[in-house]
Formats: C-alpha cells, structure tokens, sequence
C-alpha cells in the first residue's frame, strides 16, 4: 500500500503470468484502474509496461476478477463502495475489444456488479479503427485517448503506433465517434522536458482539442528507471493550462498516486 492510500494488486493468472490492478482513493471517490492484457505490445518509450512486451489477452472473466477483488478491497478498507473503473491498466484495451466489452457488460449486470456504465473509462492510445466501431457499436462508457503529443513528428517519436494510425486518422476516427456517441473525448496528456513543452506543442494540443468536445488531462509524469523522460516545469504546465482554459477547452493537472510504489500511471511492471 501507498503512503497516499492507494493499494497495488499483483494478481496471478492459472497460467502463472502476473498482471497487476490499483485501488486509487480520493476524497469523493474509489477507483479501480485495471489491466486489459499481459503485457503490451504498443512499446510506448515512457511507459514501463511496454518493456513487458505482450504475452496474452485477458479473458472477459480475469478482468471481470480484478474489479470485484478491488469493489471488496474498498469496502473493507475504506468502508465505501467503488464508484469509477478506468482501464488504465496494463495493455490497449482495443486491441482485446471483444473481452474488454464482455467484461463490462458484466460489471455494469445487475446480476454482476450493477455499476453505471458511465463510470467506466476506457483508455487507449488511439487506434482509429476500433474507435469507429466503438462508436458504431453504441458503447455507452467513456472514451479516453493517451495523446501526449499533438504533431506527429514528436508523437511517433514517443509512440510508435502513430505511424500507423496517425494524428489526421485518429482526429478523423473521434469526429466520427462524436458524431454517433455525443460523448466527449478526455485527453490524457504528461508533459516532457525537452520533447513537448514548447508553446507550439501546446499550440497544437489546442488545435487538436477543437476538433470534438473534449477535456485535457495534463498528468504528472512517473519516472521509470532510465530518466531519459523528465517531468515538465510547473511554469510550463500552467502554459498549457492557460491557454485551453483562455480558449475553452477543460483541463486539470492530475497529480500522481501511487508513485512511491510503482503503482503510478505507466509504472506497471510486475515489479513487486
């Protein structure tokens, strides 16, 4: 457990492969952040996960497990029920579509554990296909896309699915998720010394940002080992702040939890 409450969960599969979950608490509300696959195979450079490199899809069950375990841990330590579910965990939950929305079906279940589905975020790093037929499914849960970058040229940089599925294909996909679903679009968004903390970067998120109503997340970043990625100025993060706000567009600054244990946001490594 964290000095700030927050709880990692190392869990083991039947086959022995190990994937981890976290109970985040805040003042108002529970969390459970879970993991979608063993692994990933996206190799984002900031992210601890990617070095994991992908082993296998979790079953609609094994996700379905970590919020239950979570949804008890809650009641027991904290006396309160869980109220959010974010898929923030390890692995790109569109790249195991099927399983992921199996497993929601039965959280939000009243036979299962009969949570909103508008309490459940799903994060990815923008596959534009998926998200189109997302939106042509008729998801209800909420859509988060790990953006980091808004010119594509630092984007790729950082995360190499953006050769594939560039800035242009990925607008174009949430236009058109915006278009069936009318839900907005959060933006998570870590700020680096040296790679996207100019205001043309920040230029560029506010371009981005126009396209679909949305909100921006600016996340404080977790180190992992190499320190190649340093954290932002708090200067340069009240620059991003202000100009989305001067023009509109919601944004926080999420401060991180769970760091002292790796249990922060891209620091899931099965490292203990």
């Amino acid at each position: 457990r964290s000095e700030d409450g927050t709880i990692k969960n190392a869990v083991t599969l039947h086959d022995g492969l190990i994937v981890e979950s976290v109970l985040i608490p805040t003042e108002k509300r529970i969390t459970a952040c879970v993991s979608s696959q063993v692994g990933c195979s996206l190799a984002c450079k900031f992210c601890a996960t990617a070095r994991l490199k992908r082993q296998r899809n979790l079953s609609a069950d094994e996700i379905y497990d970590q919020v239950a375990a979570i949804k008890e841990q809650a009641e027991l330590f904290y006396g309160r029920p869980l109220t959010n579910i974010v898929f923030m965990g390890m692995g790109e939950p569109l790249l195991n579509y099927a399983n992921v929305t199996e497993a929601i079906s039965k959280i939000t279940n009243q036979k299962g554990l009969g949570m909103a589905t508008k309490r459940i975020t799903v994060s990815t790093v923008g596959i534009a296909k998926m998200i189109m037929k997302m939106a042509d499914d008729g998801v209800k849960f909420n859509l988060a896309v790990s953006l980091h970058a808004a010119i594509d040229k630092t984007r790729s940089s950082i995360m190499p699915i953006n050769d594939s599925n560039s800035l242009t294909e990925l607008g174009e996909s949430l236009k058109y998720w915006y278009q069936k679903t009318k839900s907005k679009v959060t933006y998570e968004y870590v700020v680096w010394k040296g790679i996207n903390d100019t205001e043309e970067h920040a230029q560029a998120l506010l371009k981005f940002c126009k396209l679909v109503p949305s909100k921006v997340n600016l996340i404080e970043y977790n180190p992992i080992d190499d320190g190649e990625f340093k954290q932002a100025s708090d200067q340069v993060l009240t620059m991003y702040m202000d100009l989305l706000e001067k023009n509109g567009i919601t944004c926080r600054i999420r401060k991180s939890r769970g760091k002292d244990i790796d249990a922060a946001c891209g620091q899931l490594a099965n490292k203990g």
